[in-house]
């Protein structure tokens, strides 16, 4: 079993739940985990539940012996695919920027090639010693990214 039998297997079933790949890893010991995310809202434990059983009726556990984990992609985590990118439109992100710049941004816009992020920043108004807030927009290639993830307010 490998990543493209398993796509094949069941991502019809998973894309007519709304849902996307975000991950899946195969271990040398054939323990297999799925890492999901849906359009729109959270994957819940009756979206796990659904994946395990289209998995297990794809692949018999007699034939392949192997373990299944399935589970949401998790708010801490960075960005693998596209598809959460888009989810995250308009939504405040943590960017990371290589050069050890970090970000906390709204995503307007996400590509493939490169991020949209929308920030203020305080910077030094012309011939004055005062900081200012300054709203920005900054176009980022993705090969300037380290990490986007989603920002996480604690009050």
């Amino acid at each position: 079993m490998n990543t493209i039998e398993i796509k094949d297997a069941i991502e019809k079933e998973i894309v007519a739940r709304k849902m996307f790949f975000v991950d899946i890893q195969i271990s040398a010991d054939n323990e297999v985990t799925l890492t999901l995310e849906k359009e729109e809202g959270s994957v819940s434990l009756d979206d796990c539940v659904a994946v395990s059983e289209l998995f297990e009726a794809a692949f018999d556990r007699e034939k392949e012996d192997y373990s299944l984990t399935v589970s949401s992609a998790g708010l801490d985590q960075p960005f693998k695919v596209q598809g959460q990118f888009t989810k995250a439109l308009g939504s405040r992100v943590e960017a990371w920027i290589k050069g050890g710049r970090k970000l906390v941004a709204t995503l307007e816009a996400a590509d493939g090639q490169q991020v949209t992020l929308h920030y203020t920043a305080l910077e030094k108004a012309e011939g004055s010693k005062k900081k200012v807030k300054v709203e920005k927009h900054e176009v980022v290639p993705m090969e300037q990214v380290v990490s986007v993830r989603p920002y996480i307010e604690i009050n």
